[in-house]
């Protein structure tokens, strides 16, 4: 569903694929009041604070969340993760072969 974004506007591309920008370490969804897209935030928001880390290969929750401690992850989340990270990565090699 679009929403109206300009995808410019809150991505940007690196050579590993787009990537959501950030302000000052805050998504440029977030506002005072809480996210402004959050009915239809995307599937690795839905997952956050729980993020795949590269350097160990764990899907662990992310370091810079304060509020790791108040969430609880399952099976089921884990393999969310993984499904959307195999999605992303068949994504970037049918991007880099255009």
């Amino acid at each position: 569903m679009k929403l109206g974004y300009n995808l410019k506007d809150f991505a940007v591309k690196t050579p590993e694929g787009w990537q959501l920008k950030n302000y000052s370490g805050r998504c440029v969804f977030l506002s005072e009041e809480g996210c402004k897209i959050y009915p239809y935030r995307p599937e690795g928001c839905r997952l956050y604070p729980l993020v795949y880390d590269e350097t160990s290969e764990t899907v662990k929750f992310d370091d810079v969340c304060p509020y790791t401690d108040e969430f609880k992850t399952t099976q089921e989340d884990i393999q969310r993760l993984i499904n959307l990270l195999v999605q992303l990565e068949k994504e970037r090699k049918e991007d880099a072969a255009l």
